[in-house]
């Protein structure tokens, strides 16, 4: 049977491989995904994981359980060479090792895009995977419990100054959720008032949001400031060294919180280790139908989908003339990505690539959002509930909408749960710090330099003496008679 192999198990590439699962026929091909992770992430949902309003594992889809008929590999693919239609397979235990296949999907999506800024390296943190949402969360409400400890001064300022860098979707979603957050943790911690939070955001350009229009970001800037957060607009990030903050305005303050959203690039592990052609931007040249090549020539038997890919905006609407990179694009081209290569497998011609956007939909904390849809704009609670609606039913598989919605209705009840969980990250500290352990073996004593057995009588005296073996008992020799010891002495006498 043909080999599909799918590289990475995000948006796009879990989508290809569950329509793959309905569209193809039995034995009609061998479909196998390799992703490090053994789970898709739904990224939409990562500004509510770290205010706190989603279970970090209801946003998540296990691979292996959703994907019956598709062989799941977690592993790293370090090198694609198409020429061989091979990949190189790393383990996470064990040597690395070739595979081989007849279709290759590349959907290794994108990673957090970063400038060479002083400290970001060692003190920022991104918002791509549900890891670091769940750190963000955790970071916020261990500093709100060691704050609430603190007298008011330079060190409880730190740790309750929230920064988060780009005014983007995913910037603007989570600096809005996490200033509901920590609103909502202000009954929790008499000791803290709302004037003692500070939220900044900053964003190299003289806008935020540049989906939605200019009128409807502006309600969004005022809105974030009657809830106490600060824009910095037309600002450059400039250093973060031990979390000191500095901006190309001048201003200076301390954080100990940085999220970083300006930006996504390419995966660099899959586009700098293949023959496959890429662009000057770093991501894989595709076709408007999915497949990998030029207009004029694509190449036989390899597709690519998402944010790894350069596909083509046939509505017109993309930035430069291709598909920005956003899930609303990489789950839809998987969908189509499926239905092209099985066209391929029967012999058919693959469509082309063709979504115009609806809209944007964003949360902006509890009961506020906004929604953007050509020259329509919806504000406030309509709006948020639009978000959670859209994003609830998007999430893949019934079991994952019914853990989503669950949850929410949940905390609509019972309220956010502000169980901070940040030991998980060293889970074996309690155990160490308590378990007993062997004793060090006592040093061994030193012993006396030794002599010559026969150098000093003393040494001598201190040994006892050997047990001697019994002598064998041999026949005693009998004297000489007298009669023959004579003549000699006469012999002797005479000679004399």
């Amino acid at each position: 049977m043909p080999k599909i192999l799918i590289v990475g198990g995000g948006y796009a590439g879990f989508y290809t491989a569950w329509k793959l699962e309905k569209h193809l026929r039995p034995g009609e091909a061998e479909v196998t995904i390799i992703d490090p992770l053994p789970y898709m992430t739904y990224q939409p949902f990562l500004p509510e994981i770290a205010a706190g309003s989603i279970e970090p594992r209801h946003a998540v889809v296990s691979q292996r359980r959703h994907l019956k008929r598709t062989e799941v590999i977690t592993a790293k693919v370090t090198y694609i060479n198409h020429a061989e239609k091979k990949v190189t397979v790393s383990p996470e235990i064990g040597e690395p090792y070739e595979m081989s296949y007849d279709q290759v999907v590349v959907t290794a999506g994108a990673v957090s895009r970063t400038f060479p800024i002083p400290g970001l390296a060692d003190q920022g943190i991104g918002l791509k995977t549900v890891e670091e949402a769940v750190a963000i969360r955790d970071r916020m409400l261990d500093n709100f419990a060691k704050a609430a400890g603190l007298p008011a001064g330079p060190e409880r300022d730190r740790l309750l100054t929230f920064v988060v860098v780009g005014g983007g979707f995913a910037g603007i979603e989570v600096f809005a959720e996490l200033r509901s957050f920590a609103s909502s943790l202000l009954k929790y911690y008499p000791q803290l008032s709302f004037d003692d939070i500070h939220f900044h955001l900053v964003e190299a350009m003289s806008r935020i949001m540049p989906e939605v229009s200019l009128e409807t970001s502006h309600w969004v800037l005022k809105n974030l400031a009657n809830r106490g957060a600060l824009v910095h607009l037309d600002t450059q990030f400039a250093s973060c060294v031990d979390g000191n903050i500095e901006l190309s305005t001048g201003e200076k303050f301390e954080s100990d919180l940085i999220v970083w959203t300006a930006g996504v690039m390419a995966n660099p592990q899959i586009v700098r280790n293949t023959d496959l052609p890429i662009e000057e931007r770093g991501r894989v040249m595709t076709r408007a139908d999915l497949r990998v090549g030029t207009d004029e020539e694509p190449i036989e038997g390899a597709w690519a989908a998402g944010d790894v890919s350069r596909v083509p905006d046939l509505t017109g609407g993309g930035v430069g003339g291709f598909c920005v990179p956003n899930a609303q694009h990489a789950v839809r081209q998987g969908k189509l990505l499926a239905k092209n290569i099985v066209a391929v497998l029967r012999g058919e011609l693959p469509k082309e690539y063709f979504h115009k956007n609806l809209g944007a939909v964003a949360g902006l904390g509890i009961g506020i959002g906004v929604f953007q849809s050509g020259k329509l704009a919806i504000k406030g609670f309509p709006a948020w509930v639009a978000h959670r609606g859209y994003h609830g039913l998007a999430m893949p598989s019934w079991e994952r909408k019914l853990r989503v919605f669950g949850g929410w209705v949940n905390n609509f009840f019972l309220g956010r749960d502000i169980v901070s969980l940040s030991a998980v990250q060293h889970p074996r500290a309690a155990f160490e710090e308590f378990a007993a352990r062997p004793k060090p073996p006592a040093p061994a004593a030193e012993k006396p330099a030794e002599t010559p057995a026969a150098s000093t009588p003393a040494a001598k005296s201190d040994k006892a003496p050997a047990k001697k073996a019994p002598a064998k008992k041999t026949p005693a020799k009998k004297p000489a008679s007298k009669t023959a010891a004579k003549p000699a002495a006469e012999k002797a006498a005479a000679s004399n």
